[in-house]
């Protein structure tokens, strides 16, 4: 049986950027997972990323792998409005020189053997590893209301589900959600040929950059915005360092992190949604078949009919979705509203497990659902297995 000191499941940013900083701490690191599978596989053809230029570096903002230094030797440089396939152009190369042996198996099991972990790889090989983080992102945590259980998925989907929207030219489509996700989508639909509205429950669509100025100008945007760009202006360099984020009261914590991560979309969708309906205040109290489409009744007593409902609901950490940990391992770690708690070095309450990404965000702060918070979190992992 194979052993390694990490064992870290996912090849996501926040995998590998852990990665590098354990094997340059002097750790011996095993890493599985198809390489950015969440981006290649289930994020749109056309979409472009929330998240500024500065935001989107994996790992540390300043050094050899960064997106800048990526851009440095490209012909074409990258947009400033980073797009979806540059940004995996970006971590294809970033793995290719941080992580070239990723093992690209999926792992099926992860339970305790002692003191010890034992991994199981789809194809049954055993490792066994003193450590293990899992950086599994949100591929399996998207939620779907309830209202739509009944509905198959050629009548109902996630936004995750869908690398292209191209299949739903000329049919009608119900865009439910009031985020990034939902707004470009319905905007990519739009532009493909598409009908398309959007059902969207708050009573207004938030905008970010309204002001682009802000947010563009020196000295103005470095006062008040921190690099990533998450979240008010000011808190954003509560944000972007977690330790200070964590330092303020709980309370605060709750009140400011939500701030952080609503519902919203860039402002650069506003002339591109110009002539997409958006209904307010509205949501989907009932969802049926009927016949080749869905029938939907809507919270203010109208119906509407349309060919195919595409979900932009968001995630929900529910670590029972994680199904590669054993029923024993999810039993002892202790969550808080579903969401692991954990140490300063990202350990849970079981002894040697670790999770880092959008799971972390209850206890290291909202820049840990962000691209830009893998730098802090493989740092601080080191960190904590150092300790």
């Amino acid at each position: 049986m194979s052993q390694t000191d990490v064992a870290i499941v996912g090849a996501g940013p926040y995998g590998l950027a852990s990665t590098v900083a354990l094997r340059r701490a002097g750790f011996s690191v095993k890493v599985f997972g198809d390489p950015l599978l969440f981006w290649r596989s289930q994020t749109p053809k056309g979409m472009l990323l929330r998240s500024p230029y500065e935001g989107s570096s994996i790992g540390d903002w300043s050094g050899p792998l960064t997106l800048e230094a990526f851009d440095a030797g490209r012909d074409q440089p990258v947009s400033r409005t980073v797009t979806a396939d540059e940004f995996i152009e970006y971590g294809r190369w970033f793995q290719q020189r941080a992580a070239p042996d990723v093992d690209c198996r999926e792992i099926r099991s992860v339970e305790q053997a002692g003191d010890r972990f034992r991994l199981v790889a789809q194809d049954g090989e055993e490792f066994e590893a003193a450590r293990v983080v899992v950086a599994a992102g949100v591929g399996a945590l998207a939620w779907r209301p309830p209202q739509f259980d009944s509905l198959d998925p050629s009548r109902v989907s996630h936004s995750l589900d869908h690398d292209d929207l191209g299949k739903f030219v000329g049919r009608r489509v119900t865009v439910v959600g009031g985020g990034q996700s939902a707004l470009e989508s319905a905007a990519l639909l739009h532009e493909a040929g598409s009908g398309v509205d959007v059902l969207v429950r708050a009573p207004l669509v938030r905008w970010l950059h309204k002001r682009p100025w802000l947010h563009q100008q020196w000295p103005i945007k470095q006062m008040l915005y921190a690099p990533p760009d998450v979240g008010p202006a000011g808190a954003s360099h509560f944000v972007a360092h977690p330790r200070a984020f964590c330092a303020l009261p709980r309370r605060t914590q709750a009140w400011l992190g939500p701030r952080a991560i609503r519902a919203a979309g860039a402002s650069w969708l506003v002339p591109r949604l110009a002539d997409v309906p958006i209904r307010l205040n509205t949501e989907v109290r009932e969802a049926r078949r009927m016949g080749d489409g869905v029938r939907l009744v809507l919270n203010d007593g109208t119906e509407s009919t349309v060919d195919h409902v595409l979900l932009a609901t968001g995630y929900r950490v529910d670590l029972s979705r994680y199904s590669f940990l054993s029923p024993s391992v999810r039993a002892g770690i202790n969550t808080v509203g579903g969401w692991p708690r954990l140490s300063r070095g990202f350990e849970t309450s079981v002894p040697g497990l670790h999770i880092v990404g959008a799971p972390a965000a209850w206890s290291h702060g909202p820049l840990l659902r962000f691209v830009a918070g893998s730098g802090y979190a493989s740092r601080t992992l080191v960190k904590g297995l150092r300790r």
